[in-house]
């Protein structure tokens, strides 16, 4: 499957980009749609499937600042579009 097409399929599970999350919105880690150097720069921060995310600032533009693990993480549109969430409701509990 190329990524693109993992995107796209993703999506119509209810799984998000990154930077498609609001701040304040949690979810979690599905997958992360990237070569071998964004997978092991995003495993070493945290963002490995199954982790939770908050969303902590998200302008839309530049850097979008998420807390996963319990560090807060600056990461790049770019980067933030390539880590794939499933999006928690507020009222869900973990």
């Amino acid at each position: 499957m190329a990524r693109s097409d993992l995107a796209a399929g993703l999506a119509r599970d209810g799984v998000v980009a990154l930077s498609e999350v609001r701040a304040g919105e949690r979810g979690v880690v599905a997958a992360l749609d990237g070569g071998r150097g964004l997978l092991s720069r995003m495993a070493s921060l945290g963002f490995t499937p199954g982790a939770e995310v908050t969303v902590v600032q998200n302008f839309r533009r530049g850097p979008l600042i998420a807390q996963v693990r319990g560090a807060r993480i600056a990461l790049g549109r770019g980067e933030a579009g390539k880590v794939m969430v499933y999006r928690k409701s507020p009222h869900e509990v973990w």
